[in-house]
């Protein structure tokens, strides 16, 4: 029950700014888009995300250690991470971002059709090609990215800084594409994501169930995939003061 009031109070946290887009989007005429698929995406695709990047924090406890230990730092104990402290967890977003890159929502961005004859590259798009982006075989690309099926947060840190940036001005990813058709609800989803990731992290200590046979990842990374081939399971203790749960 604590697991599942914590995780709704995380979603509940962007409630009102969410409202507050879509009242302005129903005054369009016509409406700019499906507000069943902005309500959804707000709460499938960050569980989606949070979900794969706690799995890969289990292969590799150092990860999940380290983005604990930087939300104590920030943080502490004695209350729970708000929305103000995210610019300040660094490692807890380059988790996230590396979980963008390694498990995309969706195999390809959405089509695009060309207006005009194009040359991309090497590439000569002629005058309404349909174009498709494909994300897994960008993010997966040994030819873009150094031992692309290893989960490694910290290649999304700024070298000067340790800032990071979710989207990626050279390209590399496009998790929420780029230009004027990009995702418009970039800032709201990558919010309500490391929210709900750092409250997970500050409020439970996370493990493999008593007699598991392991969080072995090889058998989920066909280099097709975006599914589990396995389900997964994992377990959540309280780390915090009990009245510091709701």
């Amino acid at each position: 029950m604590t697991l599942a009031l914590i995780i709704v109070d995380t979603i509940k946290a962007k409630a009102n700014q969410a409202a507050k887009i879509i009242s302005k989007l129903r005054q369009s005429n016509p409406p700019d888009f499906s507000f069943t698929e902005f309500m959804l995406a707000t709460i499938d695709n960050p569980s989606y995300t949070v979900e794969w990047t706690i799995k890969e924090m289990l292969n590799q406890p150092k990860i999940m250690q380290r983005a604990i230990e930087e939300i104590d730092n920030v943080i502490g104990s004695n209350r729970l991470v708000q929305e103000s402290d995210l610019p300040q967890l660094n490692y807890v977003k380059a988790c996230i971002k590396e979980s963008f890159r390694v498990h995309p929502l969706a195999a390809f961005n959405v089509p695009h059709v060309s207006l005009s004859d194009s040359v991309v590259g090497e590439y000569f798009i002629p005058k309404g090609s349909v174009v498709l982006l494909s994300r897994l075989g960008l993010g997966r690309n040994p030819r873009v990215w150094d031992d692309p099926m290893k989960f490694k947060p910290e290649r999304h840190m700024n070298e000067e800084d340790g800032d990071v940036i979710f989207t990626d001005s050279e390209l590399r990813l496009l998790s929420f594409s780029i230009g004027r058709r990009g995702c418009p609800g970039i800032k709201l989803g990558t919010t309500i994501t490391t929210m709900l990731l750092a409250r997970l992290l500050q409020g439970f200590t996370w493990s493999l169930p008593p007699n598991s046979l392991g969080n072995d990842l090889t058998g989920d990374y066909p280099e097709c995939a975006l599914l589990r081939t396995m389900p997964f399971f994992a377990k959540a203790k309280p780390r915090l003061p009990k009245d510091m749960y709701p």
